[in-house]
């Protein structure tokens, strides 16, 4: 079965998706939430599958995002939102199956002071504000603004079959064209699940309901997000074969680094036990990050089977454990635990000076019966769902929560690192794990959301860090922790499911990948040099914004409307009847020809132009009397008016305003599409090789050419310094071809050595900071005495990436022809080139070898 999301990653593969993001939608998003590269390719085919036809497209239009788990599905939400208000859509339902859901979003797209507000503070589409509004009913719904209706699918089924006053009718679907956005939709696929499902949709269920409503209108649009699509039915798989337009699953979601790493923790204790490994092992968590000063305070999740009692009789026992905590019972776990990670934390603790009756001290302190929740309480509802939607808060003291099945799903948090299955019993049979299992295991799913942080600019926020680097202590930053009894048969059936799930991958295993021994032992190893830069900051000051716009280099033309046009019959035979016509004349006109007045009313009718937002991208402003009277700004610019010669002779304020709207239109966009927050600085720094190459612990997949790192491959070529080899085919045609190379670059050339970068070096683009780690490092130095070195940057890349990475190669070119005309690098007396090669690519090997030569030529 071939499916839509499968055409569209052939498009997008080819390079043929558009993925640029409309300023009207990135600009009225909360800034702090960082638009991913899977998350604009959601967007793309979303825009692709809107605005063209294709095959089996009908009406009214149907689409299922398949996201995994905190890949930020709620963001594609609002992104959407913004783009269909501006494709004319006002009317909005967003339902779920759960009311906890629905007033989680509520508070993200309502809610401007909670820190998961998804939009902007004021929204703002051609230059006019729009108002988000909560209704009941899209009967009164505001014209200019966004209306949302939020409710649970069993409010909605009731209120469309017993109709009540200020209720959401069959009416409103017929009236209005309403975008139906469907989170945790895998929740309303019950009949089609099981072949149940009418086609006349006489039956009553949810399903139905949903159809039902959606097909009252051909211009609704169905939007349906889920992260467990059940592609094994095959009911699911035929109503969804031309519907999923995005399929990024929880393990390509992982395997891109966007979730903490899981892992299975267990040992053969009691409840009590496990209860004091799990707060140990959070407490370590919180000193790492304490240390390395990132805030973070890690939270623990205890999990009971199935009654509220159970879950209440674990947080007793935990508040006695809590209140009669002593060193003995840190040295008993201390002397007992075999368990590696256990251990480790065990050796930060002696290292750092926290004695076992500090650690006492902390753990009382930091679990205290008032840091402690009881999700189950219904009686204290309200608050409890104020308290778990805001556990990464400053002021939110929660550090482990009680619980039963409340948190199975929608609950959207970062700083849980630590699960705690508090029972032994099991419902796997045959090896196959049970329901119970299967709901364990997404439950990490859901905790193994990543919790941001970085240590420096160059640090990608938002994603791991220490795959490869797995000794670094911050290491366990990245890693959520699901503590159980050691059950051999439970274990299997957890693991099972976990990795159906792509939470653990069982086809990986980590694999060491060092420095040859003989290479160490070469000067290179012991003083070479590595040259990268660094992403800072744009100093919009020294980009002199404003004097550098094609706008301001050529004039924008203004037209002036002259009444003349043309009409034309849309039935029988066509005629054109004229109503006069002229020969344009043009007039140039300096701004500051215009009246002050005018400009600052043109000025005013966009939020871009208040003065704190200006000033971000002209930091040196002083005013907008500034903005408007100085040379170097908008009194630099002129705009050309075109027109018959009566209205050129005749211009009025009115002429003016609209002429200098356009402009500020115009500069807007120009400033906006040319400018970015992030740079490369082209000035490269020296680093110590050992100190930025060295062994590392690397993932490989099981029963790969490269498990065992091929040291056959390698061992002969002095010139490559790693004693393994984990490439991709593409990269060893090129390792191939700098051997067949490696003689004549002998000749004039010492001390060559290919370098492979194991996301261990980052440089920069030029233009907006993006990180690149290219593959391989070249490192050679002349022999003409002129003590000449070279470092050039190589990325082996295949055809069908090419496209996709197209800015890597512009950038690495873009190097090249920036030390091209720049006196060498100097450092310790020695002189240094530093060069970008276009892409290696086995099809065009010629090319890239021609390009090679003529670089270092």
């Amino acid at each position: 079965m071939n499916f839509l999301y499968q055409q569209l990653d052939s498009v997008s593969k080819m390079g043929f998706l558009k993925k640029e993001m409309p300023d009207f939608l990135t600009g009225n998003l909360n800034s702090n939430f960082e638009i991913r590269e899977y998350q604009k390719e959601a967007f793309a085919r979303f825009f692709h599958c809107y605005n063209n036809e294709f095959e089996n497209k009908k009406y009214p239009l149907h689409f299922l995002f398949n996201m995994a788990t905190g890949s930020g599905k709620t963001l594609i939400m609002a992104g959407l939102i913004l783009y269909l208000y501006n494709e004319g859509y006002r009317n909005f339902l967003f339902f779920t199956r759960f009311d906890n859901i629905v007033k989680k979003t509520i508070d993200n797209f309502l809610n401007s002071e909670s820190n998961k507000y998804l939009f902007d503070k004021e929204i703002s589409i051609d230059n006019k504000k729009i108002a988000i509004n909560q209704v009941s009913n899209f009967e009164d719904s505001d014209p200019n603004g966004i209306n949302i209706c939020f409710t649970t699918i069993s409010k909605l089924h009731g209120d469309i079959y017993t109709e009540k006053e200020n209720s959401i009718t069959l009416e409103d679907f017929k009236k209005h064209k309403i975008i139906l956005i469907a989170d945790e939709a895998h929740n309303f696929q019950v009949a089609t699940r099981q072949n149940t499902i009418s086609p006349e949709l006489e039956k009553p269920t949810w399903e139905n309901t949903i159809q039902k409503i959606f097909e009252l209108n051909k211009q609704n649009l169905l939007l349906e997000f889920t992260a467990t699509l059940d592609w094994e039915n095959k009911g699911v798989a035929e109503k969804y074969q031309d519907k999923v337009i995005y399929r990024y699953d929880l393990k390509q979601f992982r395997n891109d680094g966007f979730s903490k790493d899981p892992a299975l923790f267990y040992t053969d204790t009691d409840r009590k036990t496990r209860m004091l490994q799990a707060i140990i092992l959070s407490q370590y968590k919180q000193e790492v990050a304490t240390k390395n000063g990132i805030q973070l305070k890690p939270v623990v999740l205890f999990k009971a089977q199935r009654t509220i009692t159970d879950s209440q009789e674990n947080k007793k026992l935990f508040h006695e454990l809590i209140e009669n905590l002593s060193v003995d019972d840190i040295k008993s776990v201390r002397s007992k635990t075999n368990v590696a990670i256990l251990q480790k934390a065990f050796e930060f603790f002696k290292e750092n000076k926290i004695t076992d009756s500090v650690l006492v001290k902390k753990l009382q302190n930091g679990f205290a019966e008032n840091k402690c929740l009881d999700a189950n309480n219904d009686n204290e509802i309200e608050n409890n769902q104020i308290l778990l939607n805001s556990l990464e808060d400053a002021n939110n003291q929660i550090r482990a929560i009680f619980a039963v099945q409340k948190l199975n799903e929608g609950w959207d948090v970062l700083n849980l690192f630590d699960i705690v299955r508090l029972y032994e019993t099991r419902d796997g049979k045959n090896n196959i794990p049970g329901k119970t299992t299967i709901a364990e295991a997404q439950l990490v799913g859901r905790g193994a959301r990543y919790y941001p942080f970085s240590l420096n600019e160059n640090d990608e926020k938002y994603k791991r860090k220490f795959d490869n680097d797995r000794e670094n202590e911050l290491a366990i930053l990245e890693q959520l922790h699901y503590h159980s009894h050691n059950e051999s048969r439970y274990i299997s059936e957890i693991t099972k499911a976990s990795v159906e799930q792509g939470l653990l991958d069982e086809t990986e295993r980590d694999v060491d990948f060092k420095l040859k021994e003989e290479f160490k032992t070469k000067q290179f190893y012991k003083s070479g040099i590595v040259w990268s830069n660094k992403r800072v900051k744009t100093d919009f000051e020294k980009k002199k914004v404003l004097e550098n716009l094609p706008c301001r280099k050529t004039n924008i033309t203004f037209k002036i409307s002259s009444g003349i046009g043309s009409e034309e019959m849309v039935f029988g035979q066509s005629r054109q009847v004229l109503r006069g016509q002229f020969v344009p004349e043009r007039k140039d006109i300096k701004l500051p020809q215009i009246e002050k007045h005018v400009v600052l009313k043109a000025l005013q009718k966009s939020e871009f132009y208040n003065f704190s937002k200006i000033s971000e991208f002209i930091p040196e402003l002083k005013s907008i009397d500034e903005l408007v009277e100085s040379e170097k700004y908008l009194a630099g610019f002129a705009i050309t008016l075109e027109g018959r010669k009566e209205d050129i002779d005749n211009l009025n304020n009115q002429i003016y305003f609209e002429a200098v709207l356009k402009l500020l239109n115009i500069i807007q966009q120009e400033i906006q599409s040319n400018t970015s927050e992030y740079e490369g600085t082209k000035e490269f720094e020296a680093s110590s090789f050992k100190v930025v190459f060295g062994d590392k612990k690397v993932k490989v997949k099981i029963g790969s050419e490269n498990e065992n790192g091929r040291w056959d491959y390698v061992k002969d070529k002095d010139w490559y310094v790693f004693d393994s080899f984990y490439g991709t085919s593409e990269e060893k045609d090129f390792v191939d071809l700098v051997a067949r190379m490696i003689d004549e670059l002998r000749e004039k050339y010492q001390e060559i050595y290919l370098v492979r970068n194991e996301r261990v070096l980052k440089i920069f683009s030029f233009k907006d900071g993006s990180a690149f780690e290219p593959d391989y490092l070249l490192f050679m130095k002349d022999k003409k005495g002129k003590d000449l070195n070279y470092q050039l940057f190589i990325e082996p890349k295949g055809m069908h990436l090419a496209e996709y990475d197209k800015w890597k190669n512009e950038f690495l070119q873009e190097i090249t022809e920036m030390n091209k005309t720049k006196m060498a690098l100097e450092y310790k007396s020695k002189k240094y080139k530093i060069l970008g090669v276009p892409f290696y690519n086995k099809a065009k090997e010629n090319d890239f070898r021609d390009k090679f030569y003529e670089i270092l030529n």
